[in-house]
């Protein structure tokens, strides 16, 4: 699981502007473009990995329905955020790095403009 961890911050990390710190008042790691917060990651009162991540209303409600590990967002707006059971999931790496991913992209779509300027042209 720690390896699974570790690749979603080293990617998160790899995008511009993006930032992973551990917030002590939440108990989680915080991944933030501009102070926004774009996923939270940590563990449940069971000590099961969570990943919080935005998402698209729509596309958040299919993988509700099609996925048991996939649940409303915690501690957040229920429409446009999903938490993923990391542990029992039968996503790989790659597919939870593009939930992320989306999810970072959407939080800096929302930024004004001027601030979007400046990640943008350093897109991967």
């Amino acid at each position: 699981m720690d390896k699974k961890i570790a690749y979603l911050k080293a990617e998160a990390k790899k995008w511009p502007g993006a930032t992973v710190d551990y917030r002590e008042d939440w108990d989680c790691d915080y991944f933030g473009i501009e102070k926004k917060c774009f996923c939270m990651l940590g563990t449940n009162k069971a000590g099961e990995w969570v990943m919080t991540v935005k998402g698209d209303p729509e596309e958040n409600e299919l993988l509700r329905e099609q996925y048991p590990g996939v649940v409303p967002g915690y501690y957040a707006n229920k429409t446009h955020w999903n938490s993923f059971m990391i542990e029992n999931s039968s996503f790989t790496e790659e597919q939870l790095a593009s939930f992320l991913r989306k999810s970072y992209e959407l939080v800096l779509n929302k930024l004004p403009k001027k601030v979007q300027m400046n990640y943008k042209d350093h897109q991967i």
